[in-house]
């Protein structure tokens, strides 16, 4: 057993494996002794050499809430949990930033970060359990990219462990850093195929005093018509929402726009009101402000049994027309300024409405992905049918980065 020649490092056997990492192990086909837990970034640089060094495969993960994102993968030989990792390195209070370990989960950070009026803007999927290195290797940011910015525009700084076991980093503690490469962005939403993430340094933000979520449904062209004023007003949070999804969580309507408003009590009121009479001079509805939705609309979106959860995106302007031709039980959810969203199939549906889905994302400039969906289905359809000329580009960097194909092998864009 692997473990067993290296220090810090705790594998896992059939007596000792949680429920929750039981059915991820079979998911992917793998015993209990290939779920490796290194208790330091040493140990996993140690790991990644030993397996550079004999030709084998492993993956990194972090709660491994995400392991069935992506393509299916070839087989592997070891995976890497980084949830032993999950300290606080430091945090800047003045400076507004903070360096983690990478296994350290959103929800822990939030909660250290919370005396200090501090948080960080990010809203992922199962944001209880998933761990800050998940959800930058898979690009999970959330809604809240509308006022602070998606991941790339968080993440100052990074640590990792290369395929051959080499250490490094790039960026710093500091919000103004220019020095060396970007490589932040390089690896954020590369699905732990260029490196296993070890340390990770973010840009915080005061915690707003107050944050009040109104609901706004009526037609496509309403919405549009409302779309302009309401940008004037500063949300920090700009949905839409097909017609599933308004009824999932109760409410009328066929298409939804969920917009939340931060800051002092006076502020948010104002604004409150000037959406409501933006809204109601358009035509729309004006649903009663319900505090929690955010969190019901991300349980709406996770994946059950068989279902498939997915992201695409389309050129903003095109978001509403996509929303409302969705394939039936689609549930989907679109940043009303990036044109990025999310859809979760409550059923299985044809392959060819899929076809015609990810066809109509492409027609407007932009893609749909697969992330969840049963092994026929992606066999059939291939999960992240990108669009664009830059593959080659990225087998390039993947070389440099593993050639050998050792790390995550299969998972991403290409079968990288």
């Amino acid at each position: 057993m692997l473990a067993a020649g290296f220090p810090d490092v705790v594998a896992t056997t059939p007596y000792t494996l949680t429920p929750p990492w039981r059915d991820r192990l079979a998911q992917l086909h793998l015993n209990p002794e290939q779920l490796l837990f290194p208790q330091t970034p040493q140990a996993i640089a140690a790991i990644a050499h030993h397996c550079h060094t004999h030709g084998q495969t492993y993956r990194p993960c972090g709660a491994g809430t995400k392991l069935t994102w992506g393509g299916q993968g070839a087989a592997l030989d070891y995976l890497l949990s980084t949830t032993a990792l999950n300290g606080i390195i430091d945090h800047a209070v003045g400076d507004l930033t903070i360096t983690v370990a990478a296994g350290a989960t959103l929800a822990a950070v939030q909660a250290y970060l919370a005396p200090t009026g501090q948080f960080l803007p990010l809203d992922p999927s199962y944001p209880q359990d998933a761990t800050l290195g998940g959800i930058v290797a898979t690009g999970d940011a959330g809604s809240w990219r509308h006022r602070y910015g998606g991941l790339r525009d968080l993440l100052l700084g990074i640590s990792f462990v290369r395929a051959d076991g080499t250490a490094a980093k790039a960026g710093g503690r500091v919000v103004k850093n220019v020095a060396g490469y970007d490589l932040m962005k390089l690896l954020t939403g590369s699905f732990g195929t260029l490196a296993t993430i070890t340390e990770l340094t973010f840009r915080t933000y005061p915690r707003p005093d107050l944050t009040t979520t109104q609901i706004y449904t009526g037609t496509r062209e309403a919405i549009a018509t409302a779309a302009g004023p309401l940008l004037k007003t500063a949300p920090v949070r700009w949905d839409l929402c097909n017609r599933e999804l308004l009824k999932a969580l109760g409410l009328p309507g066929d298409l939804g726009m969920i917009v939340e408003f931060a800051g002092i009590e006076a502020t948010v009121a104002v604004q409150c009101r000037q959406g409501e009479a933006i809204a109601q001079a358009a035509g729309l509805t004006v649903i009663p402000r319900e505090d929690h939705l955010w969190a019901r609309v991300g349980e709406q979106l996770r994946p059950a049994g068989e279902a498939i959860l997915g992201r695409f995106g389309v050129l903003p302007a095109a978001l509403g027309e996509l929303l409302t031709t969705a394939p039936p039980g689609t549930l989907a959810l679109g940043h009303r300024q990036s044109g990025l969203g999310q859809f979760r199939c409550t059923h299985l549906p044809p392959l060819d409405q899929l076809r015609r889905f990810r066809r109509r994302c492409e027609q407007n400039q932009g893609f749909l992905t697969l992330l969840t969906a049963p092994p026929a289905i992606k066999a059939q359809f291939e999960p992240w049918g990108y669009p664009g000329n830059a593959l080659g580009l990225m087998r390039a960097v993947k070389a440099q980065f593993d050639p050998q194909h050792i790390l995550s092998p299969g998972i991403f864009v290409g079968n990288l």
